[in-house]
């Protein structure tokens, strides 16, 4: 099994500042997952055509209809205007925030609300085009979410979450904290993927305005977060006690420097075979993925 974890920016390639559907496609290809989590997702949006990038990523997958799923966070373009994606999406009204794809079948699916910083903080955002030089601008912090889905395996059940996590430093230790306590014991009342459904219209799956965090979590089965946590190397196993299932630098993607995304496990996961860092035509980090025999 191979697992994943890639922040797409809005798949963006850092060679022309273009998006394109056809190299975004074969990046996702080029990773051969079998489960991904995406971060810095476009639906809607204007800067990257108006694609479904959650779409092309699970067509490009072979994952049914049942076994992905984009959550956006906010409605708008970040950095720009935008509001909290609190309620259902309006027909073509951008959004952007995260997915997770499956080639297993889908059990059930839960959002966990991960709380949104309130202060703004300054950030490094890449140049458009080749040689473009990183701006830093002071941004509002956006709503975290994170996506749960309990998988049907030949190896049993497997619950696997992903995420992305504030750039707020503090607030990132906190929202992984408080991650990993919703994910200690099943909840009575979570979700099933029919009841999370598609209130937002998108062929597939779309979450919008779907919450259904309580204040327990998955039970005692295995659990591997997926994501880009904007922590450095080996603080998230720090902070939670999880397994720390790659420890190979992400960030930047032509010549990285710091590992931002991780692959973090509790519970009886199996035997890491392999880890990948990946560069793709697209985004400015790494693709991390691991190779489990379970």
């Amino acid at each position: 099994m191979r697992l994943g974890t890639f922040n797409v920016m809005h798949g963006r390639s850092l060679a022309d500042g273009a998006v394109r559907a056809e190299r975004f496609v074969e990046a996702i290809v080029g990773l051969d997952a079998d489960v991904l989590g995406l971060q810095e997702v476009d639906l809607d949006q204007p800067r990257s055509g108006r694609l479904d990038l959650a779409a092309l990523a699970a067509g490009a997958m072979g994952a049914d209809d049942g076994d992905w799923r984009f959550v956006p966070t906010v409605y708008g373009t970040p950095g720009e205007t935008w509001r909290p994606a609190d309620v259902p999406r309006p027909a073509g009204e951008p959004a952007y925030g995260i997915a997770l794809i499956s080639r297993f079948p889908v059990r059930d699916w839960r959002v966990i609300d991960l709380g949104r910083a309130p202060v703004r903080s300054p950030i490094a955002l890449p140049g458009g085009g080749p040689g473009g030089r990183a701006r830093l601008v002071l941004l509002d912090d956006e709503p975290r979410l994170a996506v749960a889905a309990t998988l049907d395996t030949d190896d049993g059940p497997l619950t696997v979450v992903t995420t992305h996590l504030s750039f707020v430093p503090g607030w990132n230790a906190w929202q992984l904290r408080r991650l990993t306590r919703r994910l200690t014991r099943r909840p009575a009342g979570a979700a099933t993927a029919a009841e999370l459904g598609n209130p937002a219209g998108t062929t597939g799956g779309e979450s919008g305005g779907a919450r259904s965090d309580g204040g327990d979590g998955e039970g005692d089965g295995p659990v591997v977060i997926l994501g880009d946590l904007n922590l450095p190397g080996a603080l998230p196993g720090l902070l939670t006690r999880w397994r720390r299932l790659a420890a190979t630098p992400t960030y930047p993607a032509p010549a990285p420097q710091v590992q931002l995304d991780h692959v973090l496990a509790r519970g009886a996961i199996g035997e890491v075979r392999a880890v990948h860092c990946q560069r793709t035509p697209v985004s400015d980090h790494r693709a991390l993925l691991v190779d489990l025999a379970r």
